[in-house]
């Protein structure tokens, strides 16, 4: 029987969310977790008697690098406080002439071609687990992200992979042209491992990814540069606050989601082996699990 909860959505990213019109009992909060201090405070509200959330990926101020986010505190951090559902706002590269800077993209696979410096799972230290990744994003949440994109006439583009690299670099030509062999429609830096920590908690996500440039493959163009990007970013601020009103205001107060229990009998470690500190440390997510 699939689990049915009141609906709580959260945004990670998206600088200037914060301040979307009609969000009311404004607040900051200080989030404790085992595995240390989130990006930044999250900040909720509410909108038509509605929760939400967000939290600033990089901190306040664009403070951490790619691979210094501390992705399993911000994920731990948004289930502690009984998020539902997280929607990633993301700036990335275009890698297909579909993608152009200005498209906002929703892909439904990942390349994950990060290099192992970041913490990329809630298990280990005597527990194993192995939870199931096929489809990365929640289906039924892109549905919704879809639908707000084409309400609010943004182009869009739905489908195919993102790559996540490691960063802060961009890629080389070679590379992006690699990428681009392998059909990727996007390009981005903190993809991973913020979408298999959302299923290993058992939260429905999806990506919102908005084109800023395009990667370096396009030879005629000027390489990327941070100023470029930034300039299409605030460019779509706007794009983005409209697309999460929607969004919010779209999704039903309850719903069911095969994702809530995406980590049953997922665990391979015997229970009466697993170590009590890490029982402890991990009750929030798989408690119910070895009760």
């Amino acid at each position: 029987m699939t689990e049915t909860k009141n609906t709580f959505l959260a945004f990670i990213g998206g600088s200037g969310l914060y301040d979307l019109p009609g969000i009311e009992n404004v607040q900051e909060k200080e989030i404790e977790t085992p595995f240390g201090k989130p990006s930044d405070n999250i900040i909720t509200g509410e909108i038509d008697g509605r929760p939400i959330a967000f939290l600033p990926r990089h901190g306040r101020g664009h403070r951490f690098l790619p691979s210094e986010v501390n992705y399993r505190a911000n994920i731990y951090a948004l289930k502690k406080l009984g998020v539902t559902h997280i929607i990633s706002v993301s700036a990335v590269g275009g890698l297909q002439e579909k993608t152009a800077p200005g498209t906002a993209v929703i892909p439904t696979q990942i390349l994950d071609q990060t290099t192992g410096l970041r913490q990329r799972t809630f298990f280990g230290n005597g527990v194993v687990g192995h939870v199931s990744f096929a489809d990365p994003y929640c289906p039924e949440l892109q549905k919704y992200i879809h639908a707000a994109c084409l309400a609010e006439k943004v182009p869009t583009h739905f489908g195919g992979s993102l790559v996540c690299i490691e960063g802060p670099r961009f890629s080389t030509r070679a590379e992006s042209h690699y990428f681009r062999s392998k059909e990727a429609v996007i390009i981005g830096m903190t993809a991973m491992p913020e979408a298999i920590l959302a299923r290993e908690a058992e939260i429905p996500y999806a990506t919102l990814a908005f084109v800023t440039d395009y990667d370096c493959w396009k030879e005629e163009e000027e390489p990327v540069t941070v100023e470029a990007v930034i300039a299409m970013l605030n460019k779509n601020v706007q794009a983005s606050k409209k697309i999460a009103l929607e969004i919010h205001k779209s999704l039903p107060k309850q719903t069911e989601n095969p994702i809530f229990s995406a980590a049953k009998n997922s665990i391979m470690t015997n229970i009466k082996l697993i170590p009590e500190e890490t029982k402890k440390k991990l009750e929030l997510l798989y408690g119910k699990y070895w009760k």
